[in-house]
C-alpha cells in the first residue's frame, strides 16, 4: 500500500474529539437541510428534496455534506473554487455569492448554487457553507426550463456567472430584480434563495460555536484528519484491484432535425495502484443538443460509480475525491463550452456512471448491476392558474427501475444511486393542492424490468390530467430509444415513453424523450413511462418460482415469462416443468453467435454530427438476427458488458463473421477467432429515421 508521506506530521488529535467534531460539522449541514425544507416555498424543495448541502473549506475542498443528492453536491466544489478564483482576497464578512453557470462550476441553469464564506474575528476566511438547489424556472423558452430540443444555452434560461447576490450584508437589489424578472413564478424563487441564506446563517451560527468550543487549530485538524482517513481507505480498496486499462462505451440520443444521430461517451479506466484515472478521449465533441454536460457533472457521475461499488460504507468528502483523476477533451459532450446546452446533466452523469460500471465490471463483476434506468426524466408544465391567479410549474422526474445483481432483482420505481435521498415521486397531494393538475394514476409498469437470472427493476406509469383551459408540456429525457443494458447476459429494459392521450387516442412523438413547449388543453393526459433497469445473468437461469411469482405479482405478463424466461406458466398460476425445459432449449438454441475478425483499419462509427458503431453483416445474417438496416444490436462476449452498434448491410461481407477494431475487442475481452453471440434490441420507430 502506498505510504502518506505526511504521517509523521499528521495533526495530534484524540479519536474522541476528532469523531464530535467530524459528526458535528455533520449535523450542521443536517441543519441547513431541515431549515431549507422548512422555509423554501417550492415543492420541489420542500417535498421532492431537490438540493444538496454542504460545507467547504477555505481551499474549496469538500468537509462536510450529509443526505444529500450526489448529482448536486459532488460538483459543488468546482463552483467553490471558480468563486474563489473570481473573487479571492474580493470576499468580506457578509458576503453572499450566486452562480449556475454549467461551463462554471455549476450543473445545469435550473441548479442554482449559493456560496456563503465565514470568517473569523481576525478576518480570516474559515469555511464555506453552500447550497444548491433546483429552482422550478429559471427562464428559458418554456416553463420549467427543461427544454429536450434546446440548440444553445440562452434557450435554457438565464446565466449566472459567480456574482455577490449581497455585499458586505446588503443585498444587491438591482441583480435581484434583474433576475427575477426574467423568472416565472418569482415569488417562489426569491422564497427558495432566502431559505438558502437561511440555512447559511443557521450553519455560520453553529459553526462559530463549534470553533469557540474546540479552537480554531483543533476543527482545522480533525478536519484534516478526516479527509485524509477517507483518502486512504478509498485507495486501500482501490489497491486491492489488478492494474490495467479497462474500457466501454455508450450512447445519449441526440436527434438531429429529427433525425437519431446518437453521440458516444467513451471512456478508458485506468487503475495504477491506488489511483483510478477515468480518460474520456474519444467522446463526441459537443452538439447543438441538450445531450452535453460539465466536466463537474462527469467527473461526478465517475465518483459515484467509483464509491458506490468499492466503498459504499465510508465517508463522502473531499479526501474521497483525490484517488480519481479525471481526463476529458475540451467542448466535448462530456466537457461542455460556450454556447452549447448544458441541460442534459442528468442524463450525461448516469451515462458516465453506466461507462464507468461497464468499465469495472471486468474486473468486479460480481459488485456492479444491470445498467440504471438512465435519465433524471424532468417533465415540466406550465401554463397560468386561475385559481391561484398566477403562473405555475408542475415539475416531476418519475423514478425508474434499477439494474439487477447479484444478489437480488433490481429495486422497482426507485431513484438511482446518483439521486441519493430523494423520493420516487411527489406526493399527489401537494401537486393538486398547489396547481391545476389531477394525478390519475401512478403504478409499476409490467413487463418494463430487463430479464435475467436477477431481474430488472420496474419502472413507472405516472399519469397526469391538466385541469385549466390550456398549458405547455416539455420533456428531456434519454434512453427513450436506445434502452438500458443488461450484463453477464441479461436483457435490456424497456425505454422511457412519453405520450398525451387527447379525447381518448394517445399520441407519441416525433422525438421520443425529447419534447419542447408541446400545447396541450383541458383533460389532456399527460402519460410518463419511466424505464426498468437492465437485468443480471442469463434469463434462461433464473428460478421458476421467482418467475412465477413475478407473473403472480402482475411484475410480468405470461407472455414474457415464456418468450423472455422459458418459463410456461399454466392458467391456475403453476409452472408447466415439463414445457418450460423444452421452451428454454428452444431459446438457447435460437442463440446465434459469430466468429471475431480483428481489423483495426475498419472505420466503426458514422453519424451527421454524433458518432455510433456500425456493425457490418451480410444478408443472410440480418435475416437469420431478424434484423434490418439501422436495428441496433448487441454483441456480447467475455465481459458481462454488451457493445453495441447499428446493423450495416454489405452485400460483400463474409457470412459468419464479425468485424471488430481494437477498442470493440477491449470492450467485450475477446480476440481474433473467438465466439460473439449477436442479438437484435427492440426500439422504438422514430419517424425521421436515423442521420446519416
Amino acid at each position: 500500500m502506498a505510504t502518506d508521506p505526511n504521517a509523521s506530521s499528521a495533526p495530534q488529535v484524540d479519536p474522541i474529539t476528532l469523531e464530535v467534531v467530524n459528526e458535528g460539522l455533520i449535523a450542521i449541514v443536517r441543519e441547513m437541510r431541515a431549515t431549507i425544507i422548512r422555509a423554501s416555498y417550492s415543492s420541489v424543495i420542500y417535498e421532492f428534496d431537490d438540493f444538496s448541502c454542504a460545507l467547504f473549506g477555505s481551499d474549496g475542498e469538500m468537509v462536510a455534506q450529509s443526505w444529500d443528492h450526489p448529482g448536486h453536491v459532488l460538483p459543488l466544489p468546482w463552483g467553490v473554487r471558480v468563486a474563489l478564483d473570481d473573487f479571492g482576497d474580493n470576499m468580506g464578512p457578509g458576503d453572499i455569492f450566486l452562480l449556475n453557470d454549467p461551463y462554471r462550476g455549476g450543473t445545469h441553469l435550473n441548479d442554482v448554487t449559493l456560496i456563503y464564506p465565514v470568517f473569523d474575528e481576525q478576518g480570516k476566511l474559515i469555511i464555506f457553507p453552500a447550497v444548491r438547489a433546483h429552482w422550478v424556472d429559471v427562464g428559458g423558452m418554456v416553463p420549467g426550463s427543461y427544454s429536450g430540443l434546446s440548440t444553445n444555452i440562452y434557450q435554457e434560461g438565464v446565466r449566472i456567472p459567480p456574482i455577490k447576490i449581497v455585499e458586505g450584508g446588503r443585498t444587491n437589489h438591482a441583480a435581484m430584480t434583474l433576475l427575477m424578472a426574467n423568472m416565472r413564478v418569482p415569488e417562489e424563487r426569491e422564497g427558495d434563495l432566502t431559505a438558502s441564506i437561511g440555512a447559511c446563517k443557521v450553519a455560520e451560527s453553529r459553526i462559530r460555536k463549534l470553533y469557540e468550543k474546540y479552537g480554531t487549530a483543533t476543527v482545522l485538524d480533525c478536519v484534516k484528519l478526516s479527509l485524509d482517513r477517507t483518502e486512504r481507505r478509498l485507495r486501500e480498496q482501490i489497491e486491492k484491484l489488478p492494474d490495467g486499462d479497462y474500457y466501454y462505451e455508450d450512447y445519449l440520443e441526440y436527434f438531429n432535425e429529427g433525425q437519431l444521430d446518437p453521440v458516444l461517451m467513451r471512456i478508458k479506466l485506468t487503475v495504477a495502484g491506488d489511483q483510478i484515472i477515468a480518460d474520456f478521449a474519444g467522446s463526441n465533441p459537443q452538439v447543438p443538443g441538450v445531450v452535453n454536460s460539465s466536466l463537474a457533472v462527469t467527473g461526478a457521475g465517475v465518483f459515484v460509480a467509483v464509491k458506490s461499488t468499492l466503498d459504499p460504507g465510508g465517508a463522502v468528502n473531499h479526501g474521497a475525491f483525490r484517488p480519481i483523476e479525471l481526463r476529458a477533451p475540451e467542448a466535448s459532450i462530456v466537457d461542455v463550452r460556450n454556447d452549447a446546452p448544458a441541460g442534459a446533466h442528468g442524463e450525461v452523469r448516469k451515462r458516465a456512471v453506466s461507462v464507468a460500471l461497464g468499465a469495472l465490471s471486468q474486473i468486479i463483476p460480481d459488485l456492479v448491476s444491470g445498467d440504471l434506468c438512465g435519465t433524471s426524466f424532468p417533465n415540466a408544465i406550465g401554463g397560468y392558474n386561475r385559481r391561484r391567479n398566477r403562473q405555475y410549474v408542475y415539475y416531476e422526474a418519475p423514478a425508474g427501475g434499477n439494474g439487477g445483481f447479484l444478489e437480488h432483482d433490481g429495486p422497482n420505481a426507485m431513484v438511482n444511486v446518483d439521486f441519493g435521498n430523494l423520493p420516487s415521486i411527489q406526493t399527489a397531494e401537494s401537486i393538486e393542492n398547489e396547481m391545476p393538475i389531477l394525478v390519475e394514476r401512478c403504478e409499476l409498469r409490467m413487463d418494463s424490468g430487463g430479464e435475467g437470472a436477477s431481474r430488472g427493476g420496474l419502472g413507472m406509469r405516472r399519469e397526469v390530467r391538466l385541469m385549466d383551459p390550456e398549458g405547455s408540456y416539455s420533456v428531456l429525457s434519454d434512453r427513450a430509444v436506445i434502452p438500458p443494458f443488461g450484463v453477464l447476459g441479461g436483457s435490456s429494459g424497456a425505454p422511457y415513453i412519453v405520450s398525451v392521450i387527447r379525447d381518448g387516442e394517445e399520441r407519441l412523438f416525433e422525438t421520443p424523450g425529447k419534447v419542447t413547449g408541446h400545447p396541450i388543453r383541458k383533460n389532456d393526459i399527460v402519460v410518463m413511462r419511466s424505464a426498468g433497469g437492465g437485468g443480471y445473468g442469463d434469463p434462461l437461469r433464473r428460478d421458476l418460482q421467482k418467475v412465477l411469482d413475478d407473473v403472480v405479482s402482475g411484475y410480468i405478463s405470461r407472455e414474457r415469462a415464456r418468450d423472455g424466461y422459458g418459463v410456461v406458466i399454466t392458467d391456475s398460476d403453476t409452472v408447466d416443468e415439463k414445457a418450460t425445459s423444452a421452451r428454454r432449449a428452444e431459446l438457447a438454441a435460437m442463440r446465434i453467435s459469430f466468429r471475431v475478425v480483428a481489423d483495426d483499419s475498419l472505420d466503426s462509427y458514422i453519424g451527421a454530427r454524433g458518432r455510433r458503431r456500425v456493425v457490418d453483416l451480410s444478408p443472410a445474417m440480418a435475416d437469420a438476427l431478424g434484423v434490418a438496416k439501422d436495428d441496433l444490436l448487441e454483441m456480447l462476449g467475455a465481459n458481462p458488458a454488451p457493445l453495441r452498434g447499428w446493423v450495416r448491410i454489405a452485400e460483400d461481407h463474409p457470412e459468419g463473421v464479425l468485424r471488430l477494431d481494437d477498442f470493440g475487442r477491449k470492450v467485450l475481452g475477446v480476440a481474433d477467432g473467438d465466439s460473439v453471440t449477436i442479438r437484435a434490441v427492440p426500439t422504438p420507430v422514430v419517424p425521421k429515421g436515423m442521420a446519416a
